[in-house]
Order: C-alpha cells, then sequence, then structure tokens
C-alpha cells in the first residue's frame, strides 16, 4: 500500500519570492492561501521562535484546503537545554497554545535540537517520556531532528522507535557532518532537504528531483511522508518543490 506523500516548504512568508513565486502585487494576507494551493504541506518554522494565539491557528486553517496539513516545529525552549527532561513546563506551554485548532491539518511535531547536543540515552528517554500521544483528542505525530553523530546508532534508533517517533531525515551539503539517518521507526517520514541551488530554476535538477523522488515513494510503502524543502537556495525551494510534486504524478 502507498500512503500519501506530502511535499512543501518551511513557511510562506519571504519577501524574495514574491514576483517569482507570488504574482506581482498579491496581498502579502492572501501569500498562504496562493501557497496552499500549489503545494500540499507547509512546515510552519515561527513556532520555534515565539508562540501564537489560538485566533492564528484558526486562521491558518481557515485559509488552507481541506487536505492540506502543517508541520509544526517545536519552540527551541523545549529543546535548546542541558537536561532535556527539565523541560516539561515548555512542552506544556508550546502544545497548549493552540496548535490543536488546526484539527485534521495538524501534521508532525518537528523537535529540532542543535549540533552541540549529544546524546544521553536516560536523559533522551526521559524527554521523549514528556511527549504525549495526543492531546484534544488528535494525535500528535512526533518528530526528532537531531544533529550530531553521537545519535547514529541502534541505541538512538531504538527508543524512537519505542515512543513511536520518526527520525528525520535531513540533508545538507553544507553540514556534511550532521548525521543523514534513513531509518524507518514509526508509521511516517520527515525529511529536510537543504539541497536546493540557486543555479537551478526547480532548485535541483530533473535526476536529482527524480532520486528524491525514488526515496519518497519507498517510504510510502510504510506510512505517510512529510518532505520540505527548507533553506538551500531559499529562493528556489517553492519551485523545488512544485516540480517534486509533479515527479510523483509520474
Amino acid at each position: 500500500m502507498t500512503h500519501l506523500i506530502r511535499i512543501g516548504v518551511g513557511g510562506w512568508t519571504y519577501e524574495p519570492w514574491r514576483g517569482v513565486f507570488y504574482p506581482e502585487k498579491l496581498s502579502q494576507k492572501k501569500e498562504l492561501a496562493h501557497m496552499a494551493g500549489r503545494l500540499t504541506s507547509i512546515e510552519i518554522n515561527g513556532t520555534y521562535y515565539s508562540s501564537f494565539k489560538p485566533d492564528t491557528w484558526m486562521k491558518w486553517r481557515d485559509e488552507t484546503p481541506d487536505d492540506f496539513v502543517f508541520a509544526v516545529k517545536a519552540s527551541r525552549f523545549c529543546t535548546n537545554r542541558k537536561v532535556l527532561t527539565d523541560a516539561a513546563g515548555s512542552i506544556e506551554m508550546f502544545l497548549n497554545q493552540g496548535l490543536t485548532h488546526l484539527g485534521p491539518k495538524l501534521g508532525p511535531i518537528n523537535w529540532q535540537f542543535m549540533a552541540t547536543k549529544t546524546f544521553d540515552p536516560e536523559d533522551f528517554e526521559g524527554f521523549l517520556k514528556l511527549l504525549p500521544a495526543e492531546k484534544d483528542g488528535l494525535r500528535l505525530r512526533h518528530a526528532l531532528e537531531v544533529r550530531n553523530g553521537t545519535f547514529e546508532g541502534p541505541a538512538f534508533y531504538d527508543l524512537a522507535a519505542k515512543y513511536g517517533c520518526a527520525i528525520i531525515y535531513a540533508e545538507d551539503p553544507e553540514a556534511p557532518e550532521w548525521p543523514r539517518m534513513d531509518q524507518n521507526t514509526t508509521d511516517f517520514r520527515y525529511a529536510r532537504l537543504m539541497t536546493s541551488r540557486e543555479d537551478q530554476p526547480t532548485g535541483m535538477t530533473s535526476e536529482e528531483l527524480d532520486a528524491v523522488a525514488t526515496r519518497a515513494r519507498a517510504w510510502a510503502q510504510g506510512g505517510d511522508v512529510f518532505s520540505y524543502f527548507i533553506s538551500g537556495a531559499k529562493l528556489r525551494n517553492p519551485a523545488a518543490a512544485e516540480a517534486l510534486i509533479e515527479k510523483m504524478k509520474a
């Protein structure tokens, strides 16, 4: 069985996209609706830095198509700390801001850790125990983005599987020291691709996008896939996402 493959970018407010991805003179208030009409998902990045009111979450929900899904980047106050098991209060504040107002449009939550964060099995398991499986009747899908090589190995993979968390596949040519972990630990996959280039109108060559599409199709045999073009040549990311969506139709 092939599951859903959702493809998008990080955020939707970026001035250089205006006149390139967004039509000239399109109102900024209409940018989310425009992007959501052309892509199938967006990773909300602003939640990493600040919280939003319930009305904002409801507005995002109402401005997007019924089958659209948002991934949400967790607050840095949850993950950028020496002792992760002390994060209970920050996790509660993050989850209580109103994100469940997205309803079925709530996709995975990306818990991103700094590259300086090394793997401490006991502390990390304590953190995973703090992540609830559901909230307000909605399943919460948790994804872990780690950027330190100490996480590579069965100890981390088994912990992620034990607590039903996805391990994010992150690819950044500018950071070859970051681990690229292609591990199946739960019923969905999450990819963050920082591979787009300015000299390619679609961010990557057709052959490179074919390889991304092949990998996504393989992942989709085991569960839903969420794939985002992040950073890299940010100007090209919406075009890369659109090109990949077209590849998936072939």
